[in-house]
């Protein structure tokens, strides 16, 4: 109550966030006229102006007035489109490091060039992330123009670039590129072999294009690079037929509380599914059951633990991954992961764990084999790397908490340029799916007639094309959008607003383009005469005429309708889709079709409701509409917007603990390859080696707790080196100081021999290569711990707390595995020739350089000849003098 009433007297926080910046819009205003009576050379001279006074003492808050002024005036001379106010207040929320929430049509593009320019000033780079390269290339063209005017270099970053234009993008003041090729390149950087070989400068300022379609849908689907791993194929194709045998547990599925409910033997099948949790169960029949087709006695038992992993994910792949919703095949026969929020295909992605090649198994394809990963990192942690993040979207009020935890980012509602004059109609639901697709058939037919553009908005590419084949019953002519390109996809979703057009989608299709009653006058011309050429302008001004005389009649008829075929399971995306309609004023209306099959209604309620209707005996033709279904909709959203980020907040936690343990590393790695002299490093490595070593055999002075064998032993495994019998007897510190002096006598000898620099570039490619195979066999252990940990959370312990613990343990191992290998390696070394053993070095392994050993007479070793143990060799001593 209190807070209602604070909040009509003062405003919401947004609202008086925005009082304030209307106050910086009012100055940018008044020395707009001033602005105006520049030449085009005193204009282009205020970038050089602004660095200056940067270079001196002043922030880029002090230069904000009159930046902004100087952008919106390039932009009125070179494009003739002249900023709004609210497009001000927009650029201002994202220079302080906000998301500006804008609705569909208000120009996020142009808005973006005022922060953009601003903080492209300092020199150190200013990244603009988007959903597809398409987009990433479109925005960057459209303003290249108007950053050039102003002496700013911008490039973008797509697929299929060299290393030379992708470093060339990087090095200019703004870099346009999508999110996958940004995180790709931070991986691929710490995975090179020389500094020169890196592509990006640094992680300054970064605006995310349609933030919560990146930063909170594609959250969960961390980046991965990997390389070919151990054969395991034919287990998939193994399981995919035992999956096929084995029968879901339908009826023990709808008992709730399983532990009071007493389940007849015969009611039980070999698993359970729940769809909700996306999870799949074996229950003690499927178990008796694999392991009779199998032909094994204990599916649990040591030697057979391995298989349940692969058992899990195909029934996974059989139950939760439906072909044409989840993925679709290509003419190549290759698995096509369809995103489930944009229905976009995403090439050259695959699914994580082993579900990919579940699926080629359940789907009769080639199982392409399994993977280990060499480099990973969550879009999470990618973007908490910048110094300031920001973004734009039209939907990311619902997600604010999620935002303000994880990023620390504030959502602003930008206010709209114009009113918004889009009426949203509540659901209407039918008993089944068969009855809705009829009412939307007959929906789309009417409008037709009546010449009202229809975009008509599916859940996943099968419901598109049940759509698209109903409309072609009806003889309704339609465009298809399948996301399969994103150039086709962009210019058919520009001209969903001409008169008597349909267009159905996935909903997100086009996500990015702008929908303009009429059609779009510019997409027309340049079809015919390419953009700047000679006549385009007499083109494109018979296309401007045309399209709005299209435009007055596509209004008469209602503006464009959004008729969404089902609720996703997020609000966001059902607030994008309507978005699409009443940009800039425009009269438009949303409204969608559901029924008590969908699965959403389903698994959330769609049960009590097709009992109430049965018992009101109501026709299943006939529609419902009720405030009451919407508003329980929407909470069953709100239930699953709830599960999905708690999923995304623990992914992050477990991912925390990787990304601490990633920044030591790549740093590291990033001082061996800037470090032109890491002799003392490795010597600082052999010395703590040595003293493990001595203090693990000699615990402590006492005769009983001294091992001479296993202190000889070990010295000789790790170092080749072999300690007298007099030394053993000494103290530790003795000990110690002996071996690592005559190690470092050894160390330097190799040096002489081969030379300086010649030896300097073997110790940084023997560190480069030892720290990148413990790194890869780290991320494997994390993996593996990750997955078995969470089932201590059944014996009521915190699964993410013990991860941590057990993590860290994990990594101590790890950064002792590296000392000790690093200096093992290099004392092992022996050289051959020079000459030879430098020209080899790039393309040879770290095995092969530390296991080449040369016999005493000259003869070459192939395979490494594991060498004697101390206690192997005293026996053979005494033995040898019992002959003599």
């Amino acid at each position: 109550m209190l807070k209602n009433i604070v909040t009509k007297v003062f405003g919401t926080a947004d609202e008086r966030e925005i009082k304030k910046m209307r106050k910086v819009v009012e100055k940018i205003n008044a020395i707009e006229p001033e602005f105006e009576k520049l030449t085009d050379e005193e204009l282009q001279h205020k970038t050089v102006e602004f660095k200056e006074r940067l270079e001196k003492s002043e922030t880029l808050d002090d230069i904000l007035v009159e930046a902004f002024a100087t952008v919106r005036e390039a932009s009125k001379r070179l494009m003739g489109m002249r900023h709004y106010d609210v497009q001000m207040i927009g650029g201002m929320i994202l220079h302080n490091g906000s998301i500006a929430e804008m609705k569909t049509g208000e120009g996020k593009t142009l808005m973006a060039t005022l922060p953009i320019y601003l903080n492209a000033l300092t020199g150190k780079g200013v990244h603009v992330v988007t959903v597809n390269d398409y987009l990433a290339k479109r925005d960057r063209d459209i303003m290249a123009e108007l950053y050039s005017f102003l002496g700013l270099t911008s490039d973008v970053v797509v697929g299929n670039i060299t290393n030379e234009q992708r470093k060339a993008a990087y090095n200019a003041d703004i870099t346009y590129g999508t999110n996958n090729e940004f995180g790709f390149d931070y991986l691929r950087d710490n995975m090179v072999g020389d500094l020169s070989e890196k592509v990006q400068r640094g992680h300054n300022y970064v605006i995310v294009d349609e933030i919560d379609s990146i930063l909170i849908d594609e959250a969960r689907t961390p980046l991965i690079i990997s390389g070919a791993a151990e054969e395991t194929t034919e287990w998939y194709n193994t399981f995919a037929d035992v999956a096929k045998k084995l029968k879901r547990s339908y009826k023990t599925e709808e008992i709730k509380d399983k532990k009071n409910t007493v389940i007849p033997d015969e009611d039980w099948e070999d698993y359970e599914v729940d769809e909700k949790s996306h999870t799949v169960t074996i229950t003690d029949k499927g178990i008796k059951n694999v392991e009779r087709i199998l032909k094994i006695d204990n599916l649990y038992s040591p030697e057979y633990v391995e298989l349940t992993h692969f058992l899990t994910q195909a029934l996974k792949a059989k139950e939760l991954f439906k072909l044409d919703r989840d993925y679709i095949i290509n003419a190549d026969g290759e698995v096509i992961i369809v995103d489930e929020f944009t229905g976009r295909l995403m090439e050259g992605r695959r699914y994580s764990d082993g579900l990919h090649q579940a699926i080629e198994a359940k789907e009769h394809l080639e199982v392409a084999g399994e993977n280990q990963t060499l480099a990973t990192i969550t879009l999470q942690n990618y973007f908490r790397m910048y110094n300031k993040l920001s973004g734009m979207t039209g939907t990311a009020k619902t997600e604010e908490e999620e935002f303000k935890q994880i990023y620390s980012l504030k959502v602003i509602v930008v206010p709209t340029n114009k009113p918004v004059a889009r009426v949203d109609l509540p659901d209407v639901i039918y008993m089944n799916q068969k009855a809705k697709y009829k009412a939307i058939t007959k929906k789309i037919v009417e409008l037709y007639t009546k010449g009202q553009p229809v975009l008509v908005g599916t859940a996943s590419i099968q419901h598109s094309e049940e759509v698209s084949a109903l409309l072609k019953q009806a003889r309704i002519p339609h465009e298809i959008l399948n996301a399969k390109h994103h150039e086709r996809e962009a210019e058919i979703i520009a001209q969903a607003g001409r008169y008597k057009t349909v267009t159905i989608a996935t909903n997100m299709a086009g996500r990015g383009t702008d929908i303009k009653l009429g059609g779009d006058a510019e997409a027309f011309a340049t079809k015919i005469v390419p953009k700047g050429a000679d006549g385009y302008d007499d083109v494109y001004n018979t296309y401007v005429r045309e399209c709005e005389e299209n435009k007055k009649k596509v209004i008469e008829a209602g503006g464009l309708f959004i008729l969404g075929t089902e609720r996703h399971e997020s609000r966001r995306i059902d607030n994008q889709l309507r978005g699409r309609a009443g940009r800039q004023g425009d009269p438009g209306v949303s409204e969608f079709y559901l029924s008590l099959d969908d699965d959403l209604m389903r698994l959330f309620g769609g049960d009590k409701l097709k009992n109430m209707m049965k018992m009101l005996k109501i026709d299943e033709d006939e529609e419902i509409r009720h405030r009451q279904i919407t508003k329980g909709v929407e909470n069953a959203q709100k239930r699953i917007e709830s599960r999905n980020f708690s999923s995304r907040k623990s992914l992050i936690e477990y991912d925390d603990v990787n990304n601490m343990q990633r920044e030591v590393i790549y740093a590291q790695r990033d001082a061996i390859l800037k470090n032109e002299n890491l002799k003392e490093l490795i010597l600082d490595m052999m010395r703590e080696t040595i003293e493990d070593t001595v203090n693990n055999a000699y615990k402590g002075n006492n005769e009983g707790e001294r091992d001479a064998n296993l202190l000889g032993d070990k010295l000789n495994e790790i170092f080749d080196y072999e300690i007298s019998d007099d030394l053993l007897n000494k103290d530790n510190e003795t000990i110690i100081e002996t071996v690592y002096n005559d190690l470092v006598r050894e160390y330097d000898n190799k040096e002489s021999y081969v030379g300086e620099e010649t030896f300097r570039n073997i110790e940084r490619y023997i560190m480069l290569e030892v720290l990148d195979t413990k790194w890869r066999q780290h991320l494997k252990d994390l993996t593996e711990l990750r997955e078995g940990i969470r089932l201590r959370s059944y014996g009521q312990r915190n699964p993410i707390h013990d991860y941590k613990i057990v993590g860290f343990d994990i990594y101590n191992e790890m950064i002792d595995a590296i000392k000790r290998e690093t200096s093992s390696f290099i004392m092992k070394l022996k050289i051959k020739n020079p000459e030879e053993e430098t020209s080899n070095l790039e393309h040879e392994e770290v095995s092969n350089i530390s296991y080449d050993y040369t016999d005493e007479d000259g003869t070459e070793e192939k395979e490494p000849v594991k060498p004697l143990s101390r206690r192997e060799r005293k026996e053979l001593e005494r033995k040898n003098k019992k002959k003599k």
